[in-house]
């Protein structure tokens, strides 16, 4: 049995995702092996993201600012919004380098089964961000049944704006995946190989 400070410690790492007891154990450790000035700036780190990171007012993307750096990027095409689950998924797309476009990260994907409602997810200020201008309109959402379930309802719902070409990424991306998991050259595909819907 460990003393109660490393206990604690333990408790608050198996909150992570896919953190069990026994990673928890070695991140605990790893911390009571670091010496005091090292375990002062990992703290301050962790105090930093809470106090500093925020939402993007327009896209929902993290954001220490108003606006994320994508958002407020001049040379983006803010046309074409790609939409997306949540920040990992806009860090994946990124990493590629292909796409020129912007964002809207959800915040999630609507799911019956667990309670999560359209209006529980970034919908609305997507809706509001479409004008005159809007060429396209990706859904990237992730292939899960929630996410091909939200792709589905914005599609129908986007069906209101008919000057706007509505596309899903193509297949490829393997059913059931998260895009922060697929691989560079699958996600490639999928980005160029869009379908209308």
């Amino acid at each position: 049995m460990y003393p109660n400070s490393i206990e604690k410690l333990i408790e608050c790492f198996r909150k992570l995702p896919s953190v069990g007891r026994k990673t928890a154990e070695r991140y605990a450790m790893a911390l009571v092996e670091m010496n005091k000035d090292e375990a002062r700036e990992f703290a301050q780190a962790v105090l930093e993201v809470t106090d500093k990171i925020k939402y993007c007012s327009i896209c929902g993307h993290l954001t220490e600012k108003e606006l994320c750096s994508i958002c407020e990027d001049e040379n983006r095409d803010h046309n074409t919004i790609c939409v997306v689950q949540n920040p990992k998924d806009v860090l994946a797309i990124e990493r590629i380098g292909l796409y020129k476009g912007v964002y809207h990260v959800l915040h999630g994907a609507i799911s019956t089964t667990r309670g999560i409602l359209p209006e529980d997810i970034n919908i609305e200020s997507l809706l509001k961000r479409i004008n005159d201008d809007t060429k396209e309109i990706i859904l990237a959402t992730n292939s899960t049944i929630e996410g091909d379930t939200t792709a589905l309802y914005l599609s129908k719902i986007l069906k209101n704006y008919p000057h706007v070409f509505v596309t899903r990424l193509a297949s490829g991306l393997p059913t059931g995946g998260n895009l922060d998991y697929v691989d560079d050259v699958t996600l490639i595909r999928a980005l160029q190989g869009r379908i209308k819907q």
